[in-house]
């Protein structure tokens, strides 16, 4: 096995300013991913929006709308409303004067450049955005509110691996170094998401009724302890070795792996494999992949939705491909119950 090298990062998140480089812009975007809230607060928070200069109320609403979210969730939603401001900069409006045209607008530009998927949630983080403008007496009704929005695909456009490609990728793994077979086998037998997995501190490894368990931090904040299945558990155990505290994974200086690093893993381990469109592999793939091959080996589809933590059985059913095989149509099932 290889050291554990890892390549510079870069967060991905980019740069949301109009041709005019209009504060609103990138304010909002870098409320995505402010650490400190206290400090946040203390400076933007505590005076009501109404007193404010009105071409200042956007802006505000962004930061104090983003404060209800975290990690991911915020930072995604803080770059849609970069691009939306971006988009009522361009037309020449104040974000809270837009109407439903302008919002109408906006979605059929998306059209051109973004998949029905994302279209859907930047409409849905704008709806949610003056949701809570109307909420705070700033705006009377949404504009967003009867604009028509794209449905999302039947299936996830993700990527997932097959039963053999899974093995594949165990195994190359494997070969790679012990962080990367623990990583791959955490995501691919817990089908954790992947800032689950990174999050995790070596303190959250625990026992529970004689389970090996990790402690993680679901979407939206809640606190869930997710069995490690005995093969699982020993690789967490050789990767994490006497370390007692601190990041379950963390780079060759010691610090907590990123969300890049870990992308540029596993899918050098998926190319190493020689898995077919390797390029199109990332830790979301083994989370799509879990789902399908729990229900393939007969997992109920509660206990799978359970496991990924979806508040909607339709979203794991979105990830299961394996629906569509005709070896589980229940007419065999049917024909055979009824012949007993």
């Amino acid at each position: 096995m290889s050291d554990d090298v890892d390549e510079p990062s870069d967060d991905g998140d980019g740069v949301f300013e109009d041709s005019d480089g209009e504060a609103v812009v990138s304010a909002v975007s870098d409320a995505a991913v402010v650490i400190d809230p206290v400090e946040e607060l203390r400076s933007t928070f505590l005076e009501p929006l109404w007193q404010l200069p009105r071409e200042q109320r956007a802006e505000a609403l962004g930061h104090r709308f983003l404060l209800d979210y975290s990690g991911h969730t915020r930072r995604a939603y803080g770059r849609d409303l970069a691009d939306w401001f971006s988009w009522c900069a361009g037309l020449g409006i104040d974000p809270l004067d837009a109407n439903r045209a302008a919002v109408a607008g906006y979605s059929r530009h998306l059209e051109t450049t973004a998949a029905p998927s994302t279209i859907a949630r930047r409409l849905s983080t704008l709806a949610g955005y003056y949701k809570y403008a109307v909420a705070e007496g700033i705006l009377g009704s949404s504009p967003v509110e009867h604009v028509k929005r794209p449905s999302a695909p039947a299936d996830s456009p993700t990527l997932g691996l097959d039963r053999v490609e899974a093995k594949a990728l165990l195994t190359q793994a494997a070969e790679h170094s012990t962080r990367a077979r623990a990583l791959v086998a955490l995501l691919l037998h817990d089908g954790l998401r992947i800032s689950e997995a990174l999050n995790a501190d070596v303190e959250d490894l625990g026992v529970i009724r004689g389970h090996r368990t990790l402690t993680i931090i679901r979407k939206g904040g809640a606190r869930r302890d997710v069995v490690l299945a005995p093969t699982t558990a020993a690789l967490i155990d050789a990767y994490v070795g006497a370390r007692e505290t601190g990041p379950v994974f963390i780079t060759k200086n010691g610090t907590r792996l990123d969300q890049p690093g870990a992308f540029r893993l596993i899918r050098r381990i998926a190319k190493a494999a020689g898995i077919e469109h390797a390029e199109r592999i990332s830790p979301h793939s083994l989370r799509h992949t879990f789902v399908t091959l729990s229900r393939e080996a007969g997992v109920p589809l509660e206990d799978v939705q359970d496991a990924a933590g979806h508040a909607d059985p339709r979203t794991t059913r979105r990830y299961d491909r394996g629906r569509h095989n005709l070896d589980r149509h229940p007419a065999y099932t049917l024909v055979a119950y009824l012949a007993d």
